[in-house]
């Protein structure tokens, strides 16, 4: 199999579907509890800091096995619970921490409410469990997608596991499986120390910088180069393959090398670059420029594509969208009249009732939410519609790109500036442009919707590695609501202690160490650009066209029955990202391909060995 092929339809479970072990435990749900409230503090201090945050579906699972493994009885559907449930902290941290911190850098708020902080998490998260149920038969059965940190998760628990939750007939021995778990389990503990020292030498004996960077001034142009240097990058390229990684650093090449040159040829952009840099204090480089370029400009290129890339997935899906809400409904009628027990248990999604009541049950208190801070009604009701429509639209977009790029380098923030911009438009021709209270309803909208992105992008890798392992769908769909109530409780009491200890936005004398938030700085931006002008348009437009030719060309490469191929939110996402993030994807990439090539004729057993092997190091 390439490196990037999805895995085929006919894939059987490790845990067969018509084995019944135990999932949702009571020493299962409290371990879920406090790791998701964990990981979402940790992560909200990075993503406040760097503006990125990390998967944690890896993490949990490893955490999950060495825990339950103190317990006499536990096997690896329960730990995929712990792990699925968990996971949902880290991704609602980054739906908050993007989006509500803008209300404080808007002087909207100068704390953050504890009650609006928690149910718009709460609600918003759930909403983003609630949309990918449908989605879940038409991404990972019907159409499968890759997945990357799905799989990457699901062979940890086959790992962890080591064969022993295995009957005759379903794998092999447990000696083989123990054999195969110490093999697994030493080349994760090589990979963990050699990621270990690498991060140890850059950040704590500060012996390298964490990217490397090089830019210069040509005549009346800049040309830049640069890279991360992280290993974690590099093993991302090798899980997403050669296809995908090639589209990423496309995307980028098409921003930094491209785009940003051209802009810099002109006047009244490169003026405007190296004015804002000697306002902020900054030396004018040639790296510095080309930073501000692309971040007052060219990032808004990715926006576009986004946008666009984002309607091509859903018309694209809509088919497989109807079709995952026509099952569950009939799901619904056939549990009703008592043949439930005929859909097999590693394809049973959550109830449509409940589907439906725990939709208005987290519609409502978001309209109360809106209607408390506007005041008005009418405006609160199109604020809930519009979130509920953009939730449930971007939350497909989200679980589709978790399937391409995986969830860490999925374009929560993205989609999360369509949705602001849209709502701030509206809202601008209901409010007017003087109303203080638009940019901060905008931002209101964004953080429900990013929320529900981010989940629903965690959701679906959790449930592609359910589906390998045989897990229950309905019972993971319960522990990511779970996870998503144990992180929603914890994040505003964190996000104050960081206020307060560091706080956000620009450094000033009172706070020199201030959290930068550059995500939320640029949500608010945004907001705020609507309504009193700025933001740059033209370069959105220009995305949108450059994603119109890359659908065309996706769609010839369809045609002619090429394996190589253009999906445009990929593209999208290279553009978007800093160029030094694609470089090292494209790194592994490379590696996967060239893995492949080498065992492509080689002894099967030794090949799929070395395929396990690659991507357990990653």
């Amino acid at each position: 199999m390439e490196p990037n092929a999805p895995p085929p339809k006919t894939e059987e479970p490790y845990i067969s579907a018509a084995r019944v072990m135990p999932e949702i435990t009571v020493k299962a749900v409290l371990l879920a509890i406090v790791l998701s409230a964990v990981l979402a503090a940790a992560n909200a201090y990075l993503g406040l800091f760097v503006g990125l945050t990390v998967s944690a579906s890896i993490p949990a699972a490893v955490i999950s096995m060495g825990v339950l493994t103190l317990f006499r009885r536990s096997n690896i559907l329960e730990n995929n619970a712990v792990q699925t449930a968990a996971s949902a902290g880290e991704s609602l941290a980054a739906g908050v921490i993007f989006t509500l911190p803008a209300l404080i850098l808007l002087g909207v708020w100068t704390e953050f409410d504890y009650l609006e902080t928690t149910m718009i998490a709460g609600f918003g998260g759930l909403l983003g469990v609630l949309f990918t149920i449908p989605l879940r038969r038409a991404l990972i059965v019907d159409d499968p997608l890759l997945f990357p940190e799905g799989v990457a998760t699901a062979e940890v628990l086959k790992v962890g596991d080591g064969g022993s939750s295995l009957e005759d007939g379903e794998g092999g021995t447990g000696a083989e499986g123990a054999a195969e778990a110490k093999r697994g389990i030493r080349t994760m503990a090589l990979a963990g120390i050699v990621g270990g020292l690498f991060k140890f030498g850059e950040a704590g004996l500060k012996l390298w910088s964490g990217s490397a960077e090089v830019a210069r001034f040509a005549g009346n142009t800049l040309l830049y180069l640069g890279s991360n240097l992280s290993p974690a990058l590099v093993a991302v390229g090798y899980i997403v393959g050669l296809n995908i990684a090639v589209l990423v650093f496309l995307g980028g090449a098409l921003n930094w090398l491209v785009a940003i040159p051209i802009l810099a040829t002109m006047e009244s952009y490169r003026s405007v670059a190296e004015a804002a840099l000697l306002g902020d204090g900054t030396d004018v480089t040639a790296v510095a420029v080309a930073a501000k370029l692309w971040s007052t400009q060219t990032r808004y290129l990715g926006v576009g594509a986004m946008v666009v890339g984002g309607l091509w997935a859903l018309i694209k899906l809509r088919k497989s969208l109807v079709s995952g809400v026509r099952s569950s409904m009939a799901a619904y009628r056939e549990s009703r009249d008592g043949g439930r027990a005929s859909v097999p248990r590693t394809e049973r999604d959550a109830p449509f009732q409940w589907i439906a009541a725990a939709l208005v049950f987290a519609i409502v208190p978001l309209y109360f939410i809106y209607e408390h801070f506007t005041g008005a009604p009418g405006v609160s009701a199109v604020m809930a519609v519009v979130m509920l429509v953009a939730g449930f639209l971007f939350s497909a977009v989200a679980g589709y790109m978790a399937g391409l790029v995986g969830s860490s380098n999925n374009p929560i923030s993205g989609v999360t500036i369509a949705t602001i911009l849209f709502a701030s438009l509206l809202l601008l021709a209901m409010l007017g442009a003087d109303d203080p209270r638009g940019p901060a309803a905008a931002i209101f909208i964004g953080a429900t919707v990013c929320c529900a992105a981010a989940i629903a992008g965690d959701n679906m890798q959790d449930l592609k590695a359910g589906h390998i392992v045989g897990a229950t769908p309905w019972k993971q769909q319960i522990m990511q609501v779970v996870g998503v109530l144990a992180a929603a409780v914890v994040i505003a009491p964190v996000l104050t202690l960081l206020l307060k200890a560091y706080g956000i936005g620009p450094a000033s004398a009172a706070n020199p160490n201030s959290l930068a938030a550059p995500q939320a700085t640029l949500m608010a931006s945004v907001a705020k650009g609507v309504f009193h002008g700025g933001l740059p348009w033209t370069m959105a437009a220009v995305g949108g066209a450059l994603a119109v030719l890359i659908i065309l060309a996706d769609v010839y490469l369809e045609g002619a029955g090429s394996k190589f191929r253009m999906p445009v939110l990929a593209v999208a996402v290279g553009i978007y990202l800093p160029f030094e993030l694609s470089v090292p994807i494209f790194i592994g990439g490379l590696i996967a391909w060239a893995v492949g090539r080498a065992f492509r004729n080689a002894d099967p057993e030794a090949g799929k060995r070395a395929e396990r092997g690659g991507l357990l190091f990653s």
